[in-house]
């Protein structure tokens, strides 16, 4: 078995958190229609089924140490779908919360991504992928940038990525909804 990443014992507020979670679930059956709806289920190393058993089981070790959350698109279908009508996205989002916020270096990594779409987003009303991957890479660290490197230069020798950073104006239409939404978390909206 594998150790996990996350000690929430340590954190009362991370166990808070989990606890939220597994109220979200409780009235989950198992019957699979998550894991049948997600179009990213074949990604995962766990099916979305298997892990909200895990979730209300208690076993955040497990659930932590896979990382099959991060695969969630957003797209909603499992909750659509869901014959109990549980906010499963919703879950997911809060499993993405909880990992960033037990600054755990190997949690941590995949919030460093996300933080750097949004912000390229927020910066530019669009993806700016080189742009993106260059912030990515400064909060995660050399040996990220590293493990990318081949894939990097496939994409570079096929014409899908530019080498160009910072070219272009800055687009600021989506300021207003990133201010809403930071209003909504309670945050100060950056710059």
């Amino acid at each position: 078995m594998t150790r996990s990443p996350l000690t929430l014992a340590a954190d009362p507020a991370l166990a808070d958190a989990m606890r939220e979670v597994r109220a979200m679930l409780a009235a989950c059956m198992q019957c699979g229609t998550c894991s049948a709806s997600c179009p990213n289920a074949q990604s995962m190393d766990m099916t979305p089924r298997r892990m909200w058993r895990l979730v209300l089981l208690g076993r955040a070790d497990t659930v932590f140490s896979s990382g099959a959350f991060w695969m969630c698109s957003n797209c909603y279908a499992c909750t659509l779908r869901c014959p109990r009508g549980l906010p499963l996205t919703s879950a997911m989002n809060a499993l993405k919360r909880i990992a960033g916020a037990s600054g755990h270096p190997a949690l941590a990594r995949h919030g460093a991504f996300y933080r750097a779409f949004l912000d390229n987003v927020r910066r530019r009303g669009r993806v700016r992928e080189t742009e993106m991957m260059m912030r990515y890479f400064g909060a995660a660290g050399p040996r990220e940038a590293l493990r990318f490197t081949p894939l990097g230069l496939r994409m570079l020798r096929r014409g899908k990525v530019r080498l160009e950073l910072g070219a272009g104006r800055w687009d600021t239409a989506l300021a207003p909804l990133f201010e809403s939404a930071a209003r909504l978390e309670g945050k100060e909206a950056r710059p």
